[in-house]
């Protein structure tokens, strides 16, 4: 990590891969991920954590599966959303998008627990920025 402040927009410009998120900072054991997005991800759940959501451009939706029910969430620019740990979720962006998450460090992106991952999904738990 750096001890220089990170234009967040900047670093999203230093790479392509969708659904593959690097880490940007970290605060105590949480790392700072953010991460382009388009289409969906998989259903998922951290069955030990939260997670964080927030979205710096584009449209986010989170379908979640709880209590028997499906509901889906719409997260706006500027919008953010806590997906209590155990609840399975799948994050979408017909339009793409560009996201951060805050997650304890080592979270694998596609959870505990996963639908089979297609070749869009990385499944990481972060990984670096390149090199400016």
């Amino acid at each position: 990590m750096t001890e220089r402040p990170i234009d967040l927009h900047a670093a999203l410009r230093t790479f392509d891969d969708l659904w593959s998120p690097r880490v940007v900072a970290r605060v105590n054991d949480h790392d700072v991920r953010i991460a382009k997005v388009h289409g969906d991800h998989v259903w998922h759940a951290h069955d030990d954590t939260d997670e964080f959501f927030l979205v710096l451009d584009g449209e986010l939706s989170i379908a979640l599966r709880e209590a028997g029910t499906e509901r889906t969430v719409v997260l706006p620019e500027g919008a953010v959303f806590v997906v209590p740990r155990g609840i399975e979720h799948r994050p979408s962006a017909p339009g793409g998008a560009s996201i951060l998450m805050f997650e304890p460090s080592g979270t694998l992106s596609v959870g505990d627990r996963h639908d089979d991952l297609p070749a869009h999904v990385d499944a990481t738990t972060g990984r670096p920025l390149p090199p400016a």
